[in-house]
């Protein structure tokens, strides 16, 4: 009987996700260095237009102060740009290169499942979670935490400044700052719970897709092509329901970041022009403030805007690792591999249900012998089980009750890469990948020379059509062949 398969504790998703970086720090390090510069020039670029209003723009002041002045500012925007692009191209490395390892680890985790996982998981579902989830975790480890480092240095640093301008505008202006933090959290909450599920109605319109596609010949033998379109547009139909919902709420918190930006940046001109007619605060201070009040403001919107893509993230995080931490029910690794094989197949008691449909059992009470160099033929009608045996036999299942035994020791002792290694299997439904003829060949046995792919076609009487294709065993198959 195969035992559920387990799912293993791990850390959190959101920790998972910043672990996924680990091996990228040296980049990702020079590239928060690049970010630091560009914001400490960003954050001083309110400075130098203090001065010019302050300094070089007063009565008797001279042109060589002004033009020093511009020269200044234009050098901080120059270092601000090379320091933004420099940084931009290393976080985005880093977020490719994460993905992609995400990617292949998860595409390798998937052929260690057992057959039973597949029985259980569409095919459309599968690549989905391989193309679009990990698309949606490409931003949240990579550009999105760029953002984020930048934004946050913003407000910090902004806040920093503001307080050294003028401590009772910064109060008043940091009235606001509750109101957006209260409302990130909830609307997070609600956009995650949102994302997973616009990811799930995805997944399982990729699935009608997948199967359409797949199944074309089918679909266009029996006239079922817009059934197969209407099909798909009610799972995108779907999915595009949930994302209105979501754009909803996003469209209500942005606003209300906005208004709360706004209305920040109005009571700071109102206030700080009462400083300036009382001889409190010069005009290039509360310029210079306004504009630190726009960048926190912005900073601070953003972050908003990234903690509802975080949560986006997780949503699709939690469907990965949920995936990745799934243990195979049947191992695929260890066991005994026998130095010689007879070839004595027996089957004992065998009865197998396939876990998708354990309601409607395919083989009751097997007991089955053949001996080394016996050739037996299993003949019945369909659904009477062969292809089941053949499976059993593979080890792609084991049986619920009874034994397969090969030299007398249970398949269940046995390595099952080595098993299959043992077996030759000519499908009923062959499957030709999209590579050359001998690349099909030897798909069997990676490594066989030319001379043995060429055995093997003469074998199967096969060689004679293959040499009158013009490249011969360099034809490129297509797609099934």
């Amino acid at each position: 009987m195969q035992s559920p398969a387990k799912k293993r504790p791990g850390p959190t998703h959101l920790r998972r996700l910043l672990l996924l970086a680990r091996p990228e720090l040296g980049g990702l390090a020079l590239g928060a260095l690049f970010l630091g510069i560009g914001s400490a020039m960003g954050l001083l670029l309110p400075q130098a237009i203090r001065v010019i209003l302050d300094d070089a723009l007063t009565p008797g002041s001279s042109v060589e102060a002004i033009d020093r002045a511009a020269l200044g500012l234009v050098v901080l925007i120059a270092i601000q740009a090379a320091a933004a692009a420099l940084h931009y191209v290393l976080f985005s490395t880093a977020g490719e290169r994460i993905v992609a390892r995400l990617r292949a680890q998860l595409f390798e985790h998937f052929l260690r499942q057992e057959v039973a996982f597949f029985d259980e998981h569409r095919t459309g579902e599968l690549t989905s979670r391989l193309a679009s989830d990990t698309m949606v975790l490409q931003g949240a480890v990579s550009a999105n935490v760029s953002m984020a480092l930048r934004f946050a240095a913003s407000v910090i640093g902004g806040v920093a400044f503001l307080l050294v301008t003028s401590p009772r505008l910064t109060l008043l202006m940091l009235a606001v700052v509750p109101l957006v933090a209260l409302g990130s959290v909830s609307y997070g909450r609600h956009v995650r719970e949102l994302s997973r599920a616009v990811q799930d109605s995805l997944a399982r319109a990729g699935e009608a897709a997948e199967e359409a596609l797949s199944g074309i010949r089918t679909v266009r033998a029996f006239a079922a092509e817009r059934r197969e379109v209407d099909r798909y547009a009610g799972r995108i139909g779907a999915s595009l329901d949930i994302a209105r919902a979501r754009i909803r709420a996003s469209a209500g918190f942005m606003g209300l970041v906005s208004f709360a930006g706004y209305a920040a940046a109005a009571l700071v001109l109102w206030y700080g022009g009462h400083l300036v007619v009382d001889g409190r605060l010069t005009l290039g201070g509360l310029t210079s403030f306004l504009v630190y009040t726009i960048i926190v403001a912005f900073a601070l919107g953003g972050l908003s805007d990234l903690w509802a893509e975080l949560m986006k993230a997780t949503g699709a995080a939690e469907r990965i690792f949920d995936l990745l931490d799934r243990a195979p029910a049947m191992a695929d690794a260890g066991g005994a591999e026998p130095l010689a094989v007879e070839g004595r197949l027996e089957l004992q008691g065998v009865r197998f249900s396939y876990p998708s449909r354990r309601d409607a059992p395919v083989l009751k009470d097997i007991d089955l012998s053949a001996r080394p160099g016996e050739v037996i033929a299993l003949v019945g009608p369909s659904g009477a089980g062969k292809s089941t045996i053949a499976a059993l036999l593979l080890r792609l299942y084991d049986p619920d009750e009874g034994r397969i035994l090969l030299d007398g020791r249970d398949l269940r002792e046995l390595s099952p890469a080595w098993l299959r290694r043992q077996i030759g299997l000519v499908a009923q439904e062959p499957l030709l990948f999209a590579a050359s003829i001998a690349d099909n060949i030897r798909y069997g046995r990676e490594g066989a020379s030319d001379e043995q792919v060429e055995a093997a076609a003469r074998a199967a009487n096969a060689h004679d059509f293959i040499a009158r294709f013009p490249a011969g065993y360099r034809t490129l198959v297509g797609e099934r062949g």
